[in-house]
């Protein structure tokens, strides 16, 4: 049985440390926080409405479809850098697999660009 709990010994510790972080941390934020926000800070930024104004209001979805424009062309680089490290071990059937993706995107892109999802009025 003693042998037992010396095994649990580290993982108590390790529990205890990271509560005792935790809620140090936890703390210090409430001590240090700023009570008072410069009004700057508080601005409507990036989702163009007011941070704290009505949840129930309207708003505008270009904010939503930039970002999402924005993901899609990560994810498409999310997928060319390790296709492009192992560019040298890739068959045939990669690359060309890899082309009709790119192929696919490009199409895409170009009828955002048609339909006038990139232009900001």
């Amino acid at each position: 049985m003693d042998d037992m709990l010396r095994e649990y010994l580290p993982i108590l510790v390790f529990l205890a440390v990271a509560i005792g972080l935790g809620l140090v941390l936890i703390l210090a934020a409430v001590v240090v926080a700023v009570r008072n926000p410069d009004p700057e800070k508080v601005s409507a930024y990036e989702c163009g409405f007011n941070a704290f104004d009505d949840a129930r209001m309207k708003f505008d979805v270009r904010f939503y479809l930039v970002s999402i424009l924005f993901i899609i062309f990560d994810l498409e680089i999310a997928f060319l850098f390790p296709w492009a490290v192992a560019f040298k071990e890739v068959s045939m059937v990669g690359f060309w697999s890899m082309m009709v993706f790119l192929g696919v995107l490009t199409a895409g892109f170009a009828y955002e660009w048609q339909k006038g999802a990139l232009e900001w009025q």
